[in-house]
C-alpha cells in the first residue's frame, strides 16, 4: 500500500487519468443496475456476482462500440476457426 501510495503521489496525472478511466464503469453499474451495494455475502460468492456484472458491462460496451453485424460476424469466424 506503502509503494502504490507513493507512486499515486509522484504522479498526480497519472492518478487522475486513472481514475477517470475507472469511474465510468462503476457509475455506469451503479446507475443501469441500482447497484450500491452486493446481493450475495462471502468473498466467493461476490466475485462471482462482480464477475457476471462486469461480463455483461464489457458485453454491452463492446455491443455498443462494434455494432450487432460485426458481433455477429466476429462471432462466427471464431466458430469456423475453433470448430
Amino acid at each position: 500500500m506503502e509503494r502504490h501510495r507513493a507512486r499515486m503521489a509522484a504522479l498526480p496525472r497519472h492518478s487522475r487519468e486513472r481514475s477517470a478511466l475507472v469511474e465510468h464503469p462503476f457509475g455506469t453499474l451503479k446507475c443501469r443496475a441500482g447497484w450500491n451495494h452486493f446481493l450475495v455475502r462471502g468473498l466467493r460468492k461476490v466475485r462471482g456476482e462482480w464477475n457476471l456484472m462486469a461480463l455483461v458491462y464489457n458485453f454491452t460496451r463492446m455491443l455498443n462500440i462494434l455494432g450487432l453485424q460485426a458481433l455477429r460476424d466476429c462471432c462466427a469466424q471464431k466458430v469456423a476457426i475453433c470448430g
